[in-house]
C-alpha cells in the first residue's frame, strides 16, 4: 500500500509539472516577426521573450538577401524590386534560466511582399493654368519623372514640374516611383494629360521632332476614345515600316516596329486626322556600315567581327558596332587605294562600296546609306549575302606616256596607254566612283572654242565624275592629253576594261 500511495504521488507530481510548464509556454512573452512601416520586417520582442540570434531572408528562388537588424528593424542591404515576395525567418534565444521549462529557442517566419505604389490615374484633365501632379495609391519616397530620380519627403501628390497652359495645355510623360527608400523604381508609367479646351488632342511619346532609335515603341495618346478619334482605321506610317499597332487602352495606341526596326537615319511621319507626327530616326553608324560592307566583300578590307545572330543584334549593333579588326585583303594594295580609307569615317572607299552595293540591290546608287540602304544591308549581313566577283580598282597616271590600270583582287590584270584631257579641259585630278555604267552611248558637250560636238555610238563608257569617263575613242595615237576631260582607251583596251568597272568601282586620276 505504501509504495501504491508513493506511485500516484509522483504520477501527480508529474501532472502538476507539466501543467505548469504547458501553462508557463503558453503564458510566456513570445517574440514575433510582422510588418513594418519603414523597414522589411519588424520584430517584436516582449519582456522575457529573449533576444534574435539570427536573421535570414530568401526570395522565392530560395536565394539568400544581405540584411541587418537594427532597433529590432530588418533593413535589407540591397535594392529590392516593387512587389517582391521574400521569406523572412528570426530564430530567437530565449533567458537560460527559463530555457529549460518553456525550450531555449523558437523560429518565427513570415512571408513580405515589398510595397509597390500605383498611379491612381493615368489620364489627366487638369484645368488651364494649374499645376500637373500625379497621384500614387500610397506614399512615395523617390520617383523618376521623365527620368529624372527626385527624392521626397513621403507624399502620395506629386507635381511633375509643369502648369497645363498653352505649350504645355497637353503633354506626356513616364513616372515611375518607390515606396521605400532601399526600393528600386518600378517600371515606367505613360502618363499623358489634356487640359479642357486644348487645341492639341492627341500626344505623342516619344515627343513629335525629336531623335528616335530604329527601336523605338511609338505611343499616341487621344484626349478622347481612339474609337472616337480614329474610327474603324488605323494611324498611317510613311514611309510603310514594318510592325504592329496595340491598342493599350481605350485612349492610347503604340507601335511596335518589327526587328529590322523603323527606318534607320530617315524622316518617319504619322498621318493622323488633321495632323502629322514626325520623327528623325537616329542614323547608323558609319563604322557599322564599313564591317558589314567588308564582310560582305564590297570593300577591299575585310572585317574579323563575325555577323549578328539575330533581327535585334543586328539593328543594336547598327548604333553600337561590334569589337573587331580590318586588315587589307591583298598584300600589294595600291598606295593611292590605301591612303583614301579611313576607318569609321565617311571616304570615298565608303562611298563606292554603298553604291556597289545599291547597284546590286536595284536601289538608287546615289552613294548615300539612307533607309532603304541600311535595311537592305543588314538584311544581306543576316543572310550571309557575299558580293561575287571581286574587288576591282582603275587608276590612271598623267604622266606622259600616260597609263590606265586595271587593279583587280591583288593584282593589275590589264595596263594600256589611254589619253587624259587637254591643258584647257584637263581631267580633275581625284578619286570618285563609276556612277553610270552603259556598254554604247552618245556624248556630247561644249568645245574649247565654244563649239558644240555630238558622238553618237560611243562603245564601253563609265562615268566617274561629272561627264569624264572611261570609254573607247578612236586615235591616232594614245599616252598622250588629247580628250576634253575623258580617259580615251583604244577600242580592245576600252572592251576589256568595261566588265570590271561596274557602279562603284573607284577611278583615280594622278599625276
Amino acid at each position: 500500500m505504501v509504495a501504491r500511495a508513493w506511485v500516484i504521488g509522483a504520477l501527480v507530481v508529474a501532472l502538476l509539472a507539466g501543467g505548469a510548464a504547458a501553462a508557463a509556454l503558453l503564458a510566456w512573452p513570445q517574440g514575433a516577426v510582422g510588418a513594418s512601416s519603414t523597414g522589411l520586417a519588424g520584430i517584436s520582442l516582449p519582456g522575457f521573450a529573449g533576444h534574435v540570434e539570427s536573421v535570414s531572408v530568401v526570395d522565392p528562388h530560395g536565394k539568400p538577401l544581405a540584411v541587418r537588424v537594427s532597433h529590432d528593424t530588418i533593413w535589407p542591404l540591397e535594392r529590392l524590386a516593387p512587389g517582391e515576395k521574400l521569406t523572412v525567418t528570426v530564430d530567437l534565444r530565449r533567458p537560460g534560466w527559463i530555457g529549460w521549462l518553456v525550450g531555449r529557442q523558437v523560429e518565427r517566419t513570415v512571408s513580405v511582399v515589398t510595397p509597390v505604389a500605383h498611379v491612381r490615374q493615368t489620364l489627366l484633365r487638369p484645368a488651364e493654368g494649374s499645376a500637373v501632379a500625379i497621384r500614387f495609391d500610397t506614399p512615395v519616397s523617390r520617383v523618376a519623372i521623365g527620368g529624372r530620380v527626385q527624392r521626397l519627403d513621403v507624399r502620395a501628390v506629386v507635381p511633375l514640374g509643369v502648369v497645363a497652359s498653352g505649350s504645355t495645355a497637353a503633354g506626356a510623360t513616364t513616372v515611375a516611383a518607390a515606396v521605400r527608400p532601399w526600393e528600386s523604381l518600378s517600371q515606367p508609367v505613360r502618363v499623358s494629360w489634356f487640359t479642357p479646351g486644348a487645341r492639341v488632342q492627341v500626344v505623342a511619346d516619344p515627343a513629335p521632332n525629336t531623335r528616335v532609335a530604329p527601336s523605338s515603341t511609338l505611343t499616341l495618346t487621344f484626349a478622347e476614345p481612339v474609337s472616337e478619334a480614329l474610327g474603324s482605321k488605323l494611324p498611317k506610317l510613311v514611309p510603310a515600316t514594318p510592325g504592329r499597332w496595340t491598342q493599350v487602352d481605350a485612349h492610347t495606341l503604340e507601335f511596335q516596329p518589327a526587328a529590322l526596326g523603323l527606318p534607320i537615319g530617315g524622316a518617319l511621319r504619322v498621318h493622323l486626322p488633321g495632323r502629322t507626327v514626325t520623327w528623325q530616326v537616329e542614323p547608323g553608324s558609319t563604322l557599322r556600315l564599313q564591317q558589314i560592307l567588308a564582310r560582305l566583300g564590297y570593300l577591299p578590307l575585310r572585317w574579323s567581327g563575325g555577323p549578328a545572330k539575330t533581327q535585334a543584334a543586328e539593328l543594336a549593333a547598327a548604333a553600337t558596332p561590334p569589337q573587331g579588326v580590318f586588315s587589307w585583303r591583298f598584300p600589294n594594295t595600291p598606295a593611292s587605294l590605301q591612303r583614301l580609307w579611313k576607318e569609321g569615317s565617311w571616304n570615298v572607299v565608303t562611298e563606292g562600296a554603298v553604291m556597289a552595293f545599291e547597284d546590286d540591290r536595284g536601289l538608287a546608287t546615289d552613294g548615300v546609306a539612307g533607309p532603304a540602304v541600311w535595311r537592305a544591308l543588314l538584311r544581306a549581313d543576316l543572310d550571309d549575302q557575299r558580293r561575287l566577283g571581286g574587288y576591282n580598282y582603275v587608276f590612271v597616271h598623267e604622266t606622259i606616256p600616260q597609263s590606265m590600270n586595271l587593279w583587280h583582287d591583288g593584282k593589275v590584270i590589264l595596263t594600256s596607254p589611254g589619253n587624259t584631257g587637254i591643258a584647257s579641259a584637263p581631267t580633275a585630278q581625284g578619286t570618285w566612283p563609276v556612277f553610270e555604267h552603259i556598254s554604247s552611248g552618245t556624248m556630247s558637250g561644249t568645245n574649247p572654242d565654244g563649239s558644240h560636238y555630238n558622238d553618237p555610238g560611243v562603245r564601253w563608257i563609265s562615268y566617274f565624275h561629272g561627264g569624264d569617263a572611261l570609254h573607247a575613242f578612236p586615235r591616232a595615237s594614245y599616252g598622250t592629253p588629247q580628250s576634253l576631260g575623258c580617259v580615251e582607251l583604244p577600242y580592245t583596251a576600252a572592251e576589256q576594261v568595261w566588265p570590271y568597272t561596274p557602279v562603284g568601282t573607284l577611278v583615280t586620276i594622278e599625276s
